[in-house]
């Protein structure tokens, strides 16, 4: 269904005009100025467009991604993950823009920052999948490829939109007390010893 909302919102923005559209989805970006007039609209609103109007790559992430996690580990668990990334990568990023506005490091124009999207969501679930995977070196190098992806570009360059990434990720891996009793993660020997128990 999300996926549904955002090809419907995608086919939205692309009957607007440049300037209509940066207007519009300024108007439900998590940026600061918004963040602090109505920030339960906002982290609910930005969650469903899609800046720049491509929506296929996105097709192939929530098929690769989101799908698998939801099924692995129920709509309302997963819808979880999303939600605690969403919102906990926005608040840090943006509480970072902040910092580094008063401290003079980014303009004061950034308060008005484009922050919309999924993406932060999608870092989460990429990280939670890390316990999907099943045997020791398959999971650890799934996650350090994972680290690589959203790591790198923190560390070369970090923009707030990096460190969102880089949040959303850790998110999804503290995410690992929602993964209890699904099938593909392993057991550590006293859960083990306490089903053979029983």
């Amino acid at each position: 269904m999300w996926l549904g909302v955002l090809f419907l919102t995608t086919v939205a923005l692309h009957h607007m005009s440049p300037e209509f559209e940066q207007e519009f989805l300024r108007a439900r970006s998590t940026n600061l100025r918004e963040l602090s007039s109505d920030p339960v609209r906002v982290l609910i609103a930005s969650a469903m467009w899609i800046e720049g109007g491509r929506w296929v790559p996105y097709a192939v992430l929530y098929s690769v991604f989101h799908a698998q996690a939801e099924r692995w580990l129920g709509t309302v668990r997963w819808l979880a993950v999303c939600g605690v990334a969403h919102v906990g990568a926005t608040l840090v990023s943006q509480g970072a823009l902040l910092w580094a506005i008063r401290a003079g490091v980014a303009p004061g124009s950034a308060v008005d920052a484009m922050d919309v999207g999924v993406s932060y969501a999608l870092a989460g679930v990429v990280g939670v999948l890390v316990y999907r995977i099943p045997g020791t070196a398959w999971r650890y190098g799934y996650l350090l490829a994972v680290l690589a992806v959203y790591g790198v570009p923190l560390a070369l360059g970090p923009t707030f939109t990096d460190l969102g990434h880089g949040v959303g990720l850790l998110t999804g891996l503290a995410c690992r007390p929602l993964v209890r009793g699904r099938p593909g993660k392993t057991r550590n020997p006293k859960e083990t010893a306490a089903v053979g128990s029983d």
